[in-house]
């Protein structure tokens, strides 16, 4: 998965404001403790990043 992809399905989910709020200050366990941007910039691949967000806000399959 692209970051430009990535980006997108955040969006799209939780529409653009609230997608960069979690990017930059919501923490997730799935990530180690860290946030979305920090995991990004750390080299984590973008599809696992989106599995973390899609597990910690109970995205539905179907979107996912």
């Amino acid at each position: 998965m692209r970051l430009t992809h990535f980006r997108r399905l955040m969006d799209d989910e939780f529409g653009a404001v609230r997608a960069g709020s979690i990017s930059r200050d919501h923490v997730f366990g799935g990530l180690g403790g860290r946030t979305v941007e920090q995991a990004l910039e750390d080299g984590d691949e973008p599809r696992d990043v989106w599995r973390a967000v899609c597990a910690e806000f109970e995205v539905p399959v179907e979107r996912r």
